[in-house]
């Protein structure tokens, strides 16, 4: 397996690096560092988002034929590295890399026509729909009720821990058609317009929240809300096969970019952090730690170029999704409890002001105190979403060690 990078590709890379110093301002990439975890605004990130589909790179994963990027493997694995070295934002991932897919793999020609033009210029914000109060882990238990009423349907019930709602313009969503002995059965897969009469945005105030009321995660609740029977993707019970179609895309990241940069920032802080003589970064238990966490990400980088080459080989990626999913927000924990431990009693103050917007008082500390706090505590959920790591080496344990 030959893992190295031919001209062309890494004439990419370069274009890529080039492209990304030409177009990102700097004082939303300062504020998209240092703020508790990377608050930007709407408009922000709609106009970044823009500005990489007006250069074509729209739609990495996308197919020419629905106007997408199509990069190839070794494209991808370069595009992601650069952005996030640049610390760039990343794209909100719910309409161009999740729900996009399954419009595509299972919409009809007039859903396709409707939405992924707008997907993919960034002029629709989507969200998710698939957690629910009391549901935990187990989506199948899901009870949103959608009632057949002719030439709509009838919505009732509620979506938790979704992320973003408040400036979303759609959500996908999964609801309960019909009750069946088996509880994956009855589910379908809505597209429900989130300004629609009946739905109610409530935000979740968690710990990382900022004091200018940033907040990242809300309850959506549905009441008699219409939606036309023409928003059904696919066929109606059929909507639990197109969730786990989705979360193929959900689980399939690389990591070790994003993961390394995390890392890098951690190191150079540190070696502004004095012990006497010496600085922390010169702290030999330190390092210790920080090389543990370097050599994890060196595998993590390993596994993610042989994928990458089985990918370039018309190979599909399989259970090594789980597997990525788990070691890369497990690593991604680990970074942010070691950053912590940097900053020291600097994490302790919740009303930093930092870079915030109408602030005009310095921050306590440094600017990465500012976001270490809340950016440790945010990541507890990363192994959680997405299907939780327990249930990620169940996955493994099963496709890959031949275990039941």
């Amino acid at each position: 397996m030959d893992l190295k990078f031919t001209k062309e590709e890494l004439d990419f890379q370069n274009e890529v690096k080039d492209w990304i110093k030409e177009n990102y301002p700097e004082d939303m990439k300062l504020r998209y560092m240092n703020s508790p975890n990377g608050h930007i605004t709407r408009q922000e990130h709609m106009k970044w988002q823009q500005a990489l589909h007006e250069k074509g790179w729209a739609g990495i994963n996308w197919p020419k034929e629905f106007g997408g990027a199509e990069f190839s493997a070794a494209q991808k694995y370069l595009f992601n590295k650069e952005m996030s070295a640049a610390h760039a934002p990343s794209v909100v991932a719910f309409g161009e890399k999740m729900v996009a897919p399954v419009i595509m793999a299972f919409g009809n020609e007039d859903q396709k026509n409707k939405y992924l033009p707008d997907i993919l210029a960034s002029k629709v914000w989507w969200c998710q729909g698939y957690s629910e109060p009391g549901s935990g882990s187990d989506l199948a238990s899901l009870k949103t009720k959608a009632e057949d009423k002719g030439d709509h349907y009838l919505v009732n019930g509620a979506k938790t821990w979704t992320t973003l709602a408040q400036y979303a313009d759609m959500i996908f969503c999964l609801v309960r058609t019909s009750q069946e002995d088996i509880p994956q059965k009855g589910i379908s897969f809505l597209l429900i317009d989130m300004h629609s009469p009946g739905i109610e945005v409530q935000p979740i105030n968690t710990l990382d929240n900022t004091p200018v009321g940033h907040h990242e995660i809300n309850t959506v609740f549905f009441q008699d809300v219409k939606v036309p029977k023409e928003n059904l993707i696919g066929e109606e019970g059929k909507g639990w096969t197109y969730a786990k179609y989705l979360l193929e895309f959900e689980r399939g990241n690389g990591y070790s970019s994003e993961l390394y940069s995390q890392l890098g920032r951690v190191r150079t802080i540190a070696k502004n952090v004095n012990l006497g003589e010496k600085s922390l970064a010169e702290d030999e238990d330190f390092l210790s730690k920080l090389s543990v966490l370097e050599i994890q990400i060196n595998t993590m980088e390993a596994t993610e170029l042989r994928i990458l080459g089985s990918l370039s080989a018309g190979q599909n990626v399989g259970p090594e999704s789980s597997l990525l999913k788990t070691r890369g927000t497990e690593i991604g924990q680990e970074i942010t409890e070691l950053a912590v431990e940097v900053v020291d009693y600097y994490a302790l103050p919740f009303n930093n002001p930092g870079p915030e917007s109408g602030h005009n008082e310095p921050p306590i500390g440094s600017a990465f105190a500012n976001y270490s706090a809340p950016r440790y505590f945010n990541n507890r959920k990363t192994t959680i979403y997405a299907g939780s790591n327990e249930i990620q080496r169940n996955i493994m344990a099963k496709l890959v060690l031949g275990l039941t």
